[in-house]
């Protein structure tokens, strides 16, 4: 019998940051039941088989990503790593509890964009203007905040740019609960379960 393949692999299913009622009633425990258990597994189960016994095998999920972002020989391993680092952001850029962004982080956006309701504002429209599936983020590029939006499995890291907050528009993010209603989901999530202390983490790293 050939030796057991005990590497580890390179991408994993983290457990979500908080309970799964606990953001209900914005995201429902059954949506995320779903979009954990079977969307962001599926991505990272995928992955592993994809690129085990590959030079990528090893690597750091960003490297694989950097790697396969612009080879179209290797773009089915490029959409299931993206997939699975962007989920695995994306959950921790939910809180079930209401935070609001850090000093520094505050600042930069109140210079950037007038205040934080403005910048919920982009993020929504940028998550609205997504045509098809994919993602809104707040990004550090260059030394500056912008809002940016990717399709289906896209991510900051292929362009060079440090995420620092999440909002998922895929459909299955959102249509148990709110059906069509792409922003009323946005608006809903915005309001009341963004990870404002992660994104203030993420702002302090990268400018340091």
């Amino acid at each position: 019998m050939p030796p057991l393949d005990d590497s580890p692999n390179t991408f994993e299913l983290p457990p979500l940051p908080f309970a799964e009622s606990a953001l209900e009633p914005t995201i429902s425990a059954r949506t995320l039941s779903f979009h954990h258990g079977k969307h962001h597994k599926a991505y990272v189960d995928k992955a592993n088989s994809l690129i085990k016994g590959t030079d990528r095998a090893g690597k750091t999920p960003e490297d694989v990503i950097r790697a396969t972002a612009k080879n179209p020989d290797e773009s089915e391993i490029f959409n299931n790593a993206a997939q699975a680092w962007n989920h695995a952001f994306y959950w921790r850029s939910l809180s079930p509890t209401a935070t609001k962004p850090e000093a520094a982080l505050m600042d930069a956006i109140e210079k950037t964009f007038g205040g934080l309701d403005q910048l919920k504002d982009k993020l929504r429209e940028a998550g609205m203007k997504q045509f098809g599936s994919g993602w809104a983020w707040l990004i550090l590029e260059n030394g500056k905040l912008a809002v940016t939006k990717t399709g289906n499995a896209d991510t900051p890291i292929a362009h060079g740019q440090t995420a620092l907050l999440a909002i998922d528009v895929w459909e299955h993010a959102y249509y148990l609960d709110y059906q069509n209603e792409r922003e009323k989901h946005l608006k809903t999530v915005l309001d009341k379960i963004v990870n404002w202390g992660f994104a203030s983490q993420n702002f302090v790293q990268a400018m340091m």
